[in-house]
């Protein structure tokens, strides 16, 4: 009887991939693809652009922040 039970589930398996399966790969494949493929040019960005550099501030908001401060502003 086991014979039979063995037989019976290799002919099942025989006949081809589990859908459910056949779409964990097909979606799962790819985005396992990306995940990676974005960490690794992360790091090479990490390890080869130069830091960005800051906006320069203007001097507009110069004056208001040390005006708040209360620093008298040059030129006033």
């Amino acid at each position: 009887m086991d014979k039979e039970g063995f037989a019976g589930k290799a002919a099942a398996e025989a006949k081809g991939l589990n859908p459910g399966l056949i779409v964990l790969l097909v979606i799962g494949g790819p985005l396992v693809v990306f995940l990676v493929a974005n960490y690794v040019m992360y790091v090479y960005a990490q390890k080869n652009l130069p830091p960005r550099k800051k906006k320069p501030v203007s001097k507009k908001k110069l004056k208001r922040e040390k005006l708040k401060q209360g620093v008298p502003v040059p030129g006033e």
